[in-house]
């Protein structure tokens, strides 16, 4: 394919040696060629390092940025997206996967309709990495009150444009960072548009903060107070939204694979 504006890959990493390898396998698999991947590592104590440091030796576009302690995956997201040098910033964690087309169906994308960023549905697959046969489906059109109220945004599929926005940064919270990087997004850029199809498959591992629901409330309450500075009972009653968004409404995102084929 003919090169276009380059990507630069963030990927935070944290003991990752089971997953890593795939996962830098399917950004070397993209049939859109010009990109950069930004591995960080976070003092993994397992095989990790060398594991990237391995691709770094046979691809040049692959770099390894390496923590000298745990500083925990906004620190290193961040780090990644000040080194990064595309004009376009995509994420994607140690544990999940693209598929060949997810770059180059996006950045045609974003092209076409004259977007600042956007995002994809993804399929589910369980830690050992089998088909969970689920889709997250991806909205149309995500506004900043719609993405407020819930996060409809799967970060292994969000990509913007950093020539029009700039470089977005993560906040200083050890989670859901990814959340008010996208409000972020949207606030500055305009509402971002959703591709129907699956570009990405999402691991669920059983310590992630989505299968923890009390931590997922207690950081969801941070993001409200602590990043978007609502007062306490704004934020309370954000998070009353909140609820009644992710469970009545969002739920209704994650359909069955094969009912959608």
């Amino acid at each position: 394919m003919k090169k276009d504006g380059m990507v630069s890959v963030i990927m935070p990493a944290y003991n990752a040696e089971a997953f890593i390898a795939e996962s830098i396998q399917s950004v070397l698999n993209q049939d859109y060629q010009n990109w950069e991947l930004w591995v960080i590592d976070d003092a993994s104590t397992d095989s990790t390092r060398n594991i990237v440091r391995k691709y770094t030796k046979e691809n040049l576009n692959i770099r390894l940025i390496e923590n000298p302690s745990n500083l925990g995956t906004h620190h290193s997201r961040n780090k990644g997206i000040k080194a990064a040098q595309g004009d376009y910033i995509a994420f994607l964690d140690a544990d999940d996967l693209w598929k060949p087309e997810k770059l180059s169906k996006q950045v045609k994308f974003i092209q076409k309709h004259k977007l600042s960023a956007c995002f994809s549905s993804y399929e589910l697959i369980a830690e050992n990495g089998n088909q969970l046969n689920k889709i997250v489906q991806a909205l149309p059109k995500l506004t900043y009150q719609k993405l407020l109220k819930a996060n409809y945004v799967g970060n292994l599929t969000g990509i913007y444009d950093s020539r029009q926005l700039g470089k977005i940064y993560s906040p200083e919270i050890s989670k859901r960072q990814d959340w008010a990087l996208w409000l972020k997004v949207v606030e500055k850029g305009g509402p971002m548009m959703g591709i129907e199809d699956p570009l990405a498959l999402y691991r669920l591992r059983k310590n992630s903060i989505s299968r923890n629901k009390v931590e997922m409330l207690k950081y969801n309450f941070k993001v409200f107070h602590q990043v978007l500075g609502y007062s306490y009972f704004s934020s309370f009653w954000r998070m009353l939204i909140f609820l009644k968004e992710q469970f009545l409404v969002k739920s209704k995102q994650v359909k069955n694979l094969s009912n959608e084929k």
